[in-house]
Parts: structure tokens; sequence; C-alpha cells
């Protein structure tokens, strides 16, 4: 998988060299050209994961931007009207995620996102309690977390 993503590297840094315009737009028109044309080469391999990933990784990181953007809003918006809008409140979050490099990617996203924040991870690492500044129901805090970052994450990290 590796070695796609750095051959997809080579392909758009010739992209770029090729054109003489060192624009990160032209960058990644050349990715996205380079990562189209090994994919029609390698199309009978066994091994099609970073073809799969790529696409998902997209599709995590504007997830993820318009979570923080959302939530960015939703704090100024708090922040500058005179009544505020805010209910505390400490969730006991059970996760799916089981190795630590999982446990702290997710547990680094929720804590960028504002208005959360991890207060602990349980000995077990089963369970980690999130502070979160807008908790309207636990349980759907829990429902959309689980069913949005943590599975987008998973999703592409297995």
């Amino acid at each position: 998988m590796i070695k796609y993503f750095l051959m997809n590297l080579l392909l758009s840094g010739i992209w770029v060299a090729l054109t003489g315009s060192m624009y990160y737009t032209n960058f990644l028109f050349g990715f996205m050209l380079g990562f189209f044309v090994l994919w029609i080469m390698n199309r009978t391999e066994t091994d099609q994961r970073y073809f799969y990933r790529v696409p998902k990784i997209i599709s995590f990181i504007f997830y993820f931007l318009y979570e923080v953007f959302r939530a960015n809003i939703q704090v100024a918006f708090d922040v500058v009207t005179p009544k505020y809008f805010f209910k505390p409140g400490i969730v006991k979050y059970p996760l799916n995620a089981s190795t630590d490099f999982e446990i702290n990617l997710l547990t680094t996203m929720l804590s960028l996102t504002p208005g959360t924040l991890i207060l602990d991870i349980s000995e077990d690492k089963k369970t980690i309690y999130i502070h979160v500044m807008y908790l309207t129901d636990p349980e759907t805090f829990v429902r959309q977390t689980k069913t949005g970052l943590e599975r987008r994450l998973l999703a592409i990290l297995r």
C-alpha cells in the first residue's frame, strides 16, 4: 500500500514538473491523475486496499472539516449572543476502537472538535469519558459519534 502512495506522489511530482506550475491545485490534480493511472494499471492485482482507502480518507477529511466548522459556528454563536445555550455534561462512550493507535486517533479527533474534551480512558481501554459542551441527549451523542466519526475512522484504519 505504501508503494502505491509513493508512486502516486512521484507521478504527481512529475506532473508538476512537466506543467511547470507549482500550485497546490496543480499538485492535487496530478495526484488525482496519478491515482487514476495507478488504478487502471493495477486493476488485476489482488491487493486493492490503496484504491479503496484513498477515497475514504478524502471523504473523512471533508466530514471532519464539516464537523469542526459546524461546532465552531455553534460555539461562536453562543459566545456572541447574550443568552448561553450550552448544557455541559459528561458522557461515558463505549469504544469500538481496540488498538492504542485507533483510540489515540479517535480521541485526538474528538478533542479537536470544539465543544468536546476527552477526560479519561478506562483501564481496560473499552470506554472513554467525554465532556460535551452542548449535550442534549447522551444516547444521541454516542450514536452520532459512533455512526459518524468512529465508523469512518475505523473504515480507514482497518
